[in-house]
C-alpha cells in the first residue's frame, strides 16, 4: 500500500466532522455492551493509528473514531494527510485530542516520489519545498503537531551523487532554519526503492544518518520506517543501534503484505522490546492496511499491537 493511497484513503474515510456533541460517543457505545466490551489496554509505546482504520466499530466521523482509539488504549494518532483537511477540521481533531490526551504523531508536510527536488539544482522546485513547510508550521500549530515527515524527492541521474547529497544537506538546512523556532521536527524518511518507490532519493538508514549528522539541528531527524527497511536492507535492530540518536520516530508495516505486526517475517515483539529498553518515548505510527475486512479485522490490528507490545 502507497503513501499516497494511504492519504487518499483516510481523507476520503473520514471528510467530515460531526459538531454535534451529543453524537460523538454514539458509535463507539455500540460496541460497550456486555457482550461485545472491548477493554481498554495499557501500551508499554505510543502506537499511532490512522483515520480509517476502525471505522467499522468507530464511524467514519473523524472525532468518533478518535474516541474509539483513545478507548481501546491507543495514546496517539497520526494523519499523512492532515494539510489536506480544511483549517477547521484541523482544529477540531487538535482540540479533541488534547481532550483525550492523544499526542499527534506526523503529517506529510513534503513528499515527491517522482521529480528531483532535494537533490537537484532546480531553483523553483526548492523554493517550493520551502513554501510547503512554512505552510506546515501553520499545520501544526492547529492540530499540536511536533513531527511532519519529509521525503526528498527523487535522484537526478545526471548529477554526481555526492553533489546530489550536499544539495540536500543545504536544502534541509534551510527548512530546518524554518522549524527550529518553533520547536517543530521533520523527520526524513528513506523508502524501499524495490517494492514501492522506485527512484527516490533516500533509501537507505546510514544514508539517512550521515545527511541529519551533516545537517546537524533538532529539526532534522530520522523517520525510521520498519517496513521500508526490513525490503530494502534488513538488519533492523543493529540500524536502529548505530542511527540511534538521529531517530525520532518510528512507523511499521510487516513484510511481505504491509499489514499489522504478526501477518508477516518481522518480529515485532523483539523490535518493540528494543526500542522500549533503549528508552524511546516517541510515537510509533501504524502505517499500515488490515490484513482481513470488517470489525474482525480491526480486532484483529488490536490484538496484534497487545500480542507485539507484551514484553514486560
Amino acid at each position: 500500500m502507497k503513501r499516497r493511497k494511504f492519504v487518499k484513503n483516510s481523507i476520503a474515510l473520514g471528510s467530515t466532522i460531526t459538531l454535534a456533541a451529543s453524537q460523538s460517543n454514539l458509535t463507539v457505545a455500540k460496541d460497550k455492551t456486555a457482550e461485545n466490551k472491548i477493554e481498554k489496554h495499557k501500551f508499554n509505546l505510543k502506537y499511532a493509528p490512522h483515520f480509517g482504520m476502525f471505522t467499522n466499530h468507530s464511524g467514519k466521523d473523524l472525532l468518533d473514531q478518535l474516541q474509539f482509539m483513545s478507548e481501546v488504549g491507543f495514546t496517539a494518532l497520526e494523519d499523512n494527510g492532515m494539510p489536506r483537511r480544511s483549517v477547521e477540521d484541523q482544529k477540531k481533531i487538535g482540540k479533541k485530542m488534547e481532550q483525550l490526551g492523544m499526542e499527534m504523531g506526523v503529517f506529510v508536510a513534503y513528499a515527491n516520489f517522482n521529480e528531483v527536488t532535494f537533490a537537484g539544482n532546480n531553483k523553483d522546485a526548492r523554493e517550493g519545498v520551502l513554501k510547503n513547510i512554512r505552510s506546515a508550521v501553520e499545520v501544526a500549530k492547529r492540530c499540536n503537531a511536533k513531527w511532519m515527515t519529509v521525503v526528498p524527492g527523487a535522484y537526478d541521474k545526471k548529477l554526481h551523487w555526492d553533489y546530489q547529497t550536499a544539495n540536500c544537506v543545504e536544502l534541509l538546512k534551510r527548512c530546518s532554519d524554518i522549524l527550529e523556532p518553533h520547536g517543530l521536527v521533520m523527520v526524513l524518511e528513506p523508502l524501499n526503492w524495490h517494492a514501492n518507490h522506485p527512484g527516490v532519493f533516500l533509501t537507505k538508514m546510514p544514508q539517512s544518518y550521515m545527511i541529519c549528522k551533516a545537517v546537524n539541528s533538532p529539526s532534522c531527524k530520522i523517520l525510521d520506517d520498519l517496513y521500508h527497511q526490513q525490503i530494502t536492507e534488513g538488519n533492523l535492530i543493529p540500524n536502529i543501534d548505530m542511527s540511534w540518536d538521529e531517530i525520532a520516530y518510528f512507523q511499521v508495516g510487516d513484510n511481505p503484505g504491509r499489514k499489522e505486526p504478526t501477518t508477516g517475517e518481522i518480529n515485532y515483539n523483539n523490535v518493540f522490546k528494543h526500542i522500549h529498553k533503549k528508552g524511546f518515548n516517541g510515537i510509533v505510527g501504524m502505517e499500515h492496511g488490515n490484513s482481513q475486512s470488517g470489525k474482525e479485522g480491526e480486532l484483529a490490528v488490536i490484538e496484534a499491537y497487545k500480542k507485539s507490545d507484551a514484553f514486560l
